[in-house]
């Protein structure tokens, strides 16, 4: 159907549902289900740029929609000539946007006879999506509510998605048989009792069949020799990055295999974290300044969705009086500010498919994108744990940031005592001991260290639970035995 006959058919159209549909319009109306969208006082044919940049910018992104005929305060003042102008527009889009992106052109009429024209513009599959304009061809990305010139690494971001593809799945410059992988090994042993064959590389997508990493593959080894892999860990003295005298406490700097970054990682945060414990009628309480479980995942997060395509920039975790970030370059993969969204219903994204899928089979993480939830939980269920002391996400362009609070921060405590954040956490004697029947009736081969993961406490905690529980016993020796739960 041809722009004039939509246009006929919306003016005409009397009934009920359109005249209400009409009256009394918002933005939410126009668009629909996009969220982004920018307005257009009026179709300015000789500054194509104007509004085709934004055009480019939905492609490249997540779509969203131009309205032609409201002002920046979102006062509706209509096009004289909408049908003229929808033609012109379709015109201009097929012919200074290369790809063409996937777009559609629609009406709006309000109940005093102003029309609007809609442009749609749908995330495209074919990136980057440039506009061309005095013999310069320029691709343009949505920052928050604007459209912005792409920037180098964000043109990478681009040509990779148009080519179905990622960066960890790329072919590095590096052979396989000049590295080693012992720490990739050591952990795979360690979580799935199976031994790790060199043609494992292969079926994992760390090497292609002429012998050459992909860079999933060089992250991976030990002497990673990706030059941005690396871990920068502080522990500053005050509130800030300049606390006193001395700014900081303790500070470390870490690379190698991202393995051994998770690792080193950890176990700075242990060293310069402390646990509060309290006595009760029954047993003792313990209260770390810091989750486990959510700083695992946070970190673990950082190091696989990082984007490795931004050089000169590293993960840092920085632990101040109060609090703990975990820092890593590049934004939300789909582009959005995290801040802006309910981190409980994000969807999984993974920027590195192939590094994600190696930390699931290495026990760090889980396919179904759970480590925001995972974050939160952690710190839901700790006894000084309150809604000032939930864990924050913050996002722009360039990076990515949890911010964890000090449980024990200005918190009044009952003469706790202060012991090393290594002491492994604890939980409610019985509530901890069901869990692990459970696991146990679920997984008779389960090793402590999944126990531990699943219910976010230290391998030591569960194997001091065990220790305790009569009716709890392993048969056998080493990776042939089994569990075995006794009826009460």
């Amino acid at each position: 159907m041809c722009i004039s006959n939509i246009l006929d058919e919306l003016i005409c159209d009397n009934s009920v549902d359109t005249r209400k549909q009409m009256f009394g319009m918002n933005i939410k109306d126009l668009i629909g289900e996009t969220t982004e969208y920018d307005k257009k006082l009026a179709f300015e044919e000789k500054r194509p740029k104007s509004w085709c940049k934004s055009v480019s910018a939905f492609a490249n992104t997540f779509g969203g929609a131009l309205i032609f005929g409201i002002s920046d305060d979102g006062q509706i003042v209509g096009l004289d000539n909408p049908e003229g102008d929808a033609e012109k527009i379709s015109e201009t889009v097929k012919t200074r946007l290369d790809p063409i992106p996937e777009f559609k052109l629609k009406f709006h009429k309000t109940d005093d006879g102003k029309v609007l024209v809609i442009l749609d513009v749908y995330k495209g599959n074919e990136t980057p999506y440039y506009y061309s304009g005095d013999g310069v061809l320029e691709a343009f990305v949505r920052v928050g509510n604007e459209s912005v010139r792409a920037t180098a690494t964000e043109m990478k971001r681009l040509v990779l998605r148009g080519k179905n593809t990622s960066y960890d799945s790329q072919n590095s410059t590096y052979m396989v048989d000049d590295f080693a992988f012992s720490k990739l090994k050591e952990r795979y042993k360690k979580w799935s009792r199976n031994s790790f064959d060199d043609k494992d590389l292969i079926s994992f997508g760390l090497v292609n069949e002429q012998g050459i990493l992909t860079n999933a593959g060089a992250l991976l080894a030990d002497e990673s020799p990706i030059l941005c892999s690396r871990l920068f860990c502080t522990r500053w003295n005050g509130l800030n990055k300049s606390g006193g005298a001395v700014d900081a406490l303790d500070d470390a700097e870490y690379s190698g295999s991202v393995i051994a970054l998770i690792e080193n990682g950890e176990a700075f945060i242990k060293r310069n974290c402390k646990k509060k414990w309290r006595k009760t009628a029954t047993s003792r309480e313990e209260m770390p300044e810091y989750v486990e479980r959510s700083y695992h995942e946070a970190l673990v997060n950082a190091l696989a969705h990082r984007d490795y395509l931004i050089n000169g920039s590293e993960v840092h975790i920085d632990i101040f009086d109060d609090r703990m970030e975990i820092y890593s370059p590049g934004g939300m993969p789909d582009g959005s500010m995290i801040q802006d969204r309910d981190p409980l219903k994000v969807p999984s994204t993974r920027r590195n498919p192939v590094l994600a899928d190696v930390f699931n089979r290495l026990g760090y993480m889980e396919r179904k994108g759970s480590g925001f939830e995972k974050i939160i939980s952690g710190y839901e269920f700790q006894i000084n744990y309150s809604e000032n002391k939930r864990p924050l996400f913050q996002s722009d362009r360039y990076q990515f940031t949890v911010v964890m609070p000090n449980l024990n921060y200005d918190v009044p405590q009952d003469v706790p005592q202060d012991v090393p954040q290594d002491v492994p956490q604890d939980v409610p004697q019985d509530k901890l001991d069901a869990q692990i029947r459970d696991l146990i009736r679920k997984d008779k081969r389960i090793s402590t260290e999944k126990m531990a993961l699943a219910l976010g406490v230290s391998s030591k905690t569960i194997k001091r639970h065990i220790k305790e529980m009569d009716n709890v016993n392993y048969i056998g020796r080493g990776f042939s035995g089994h569990w075995e739960v006794k009826d009460e």
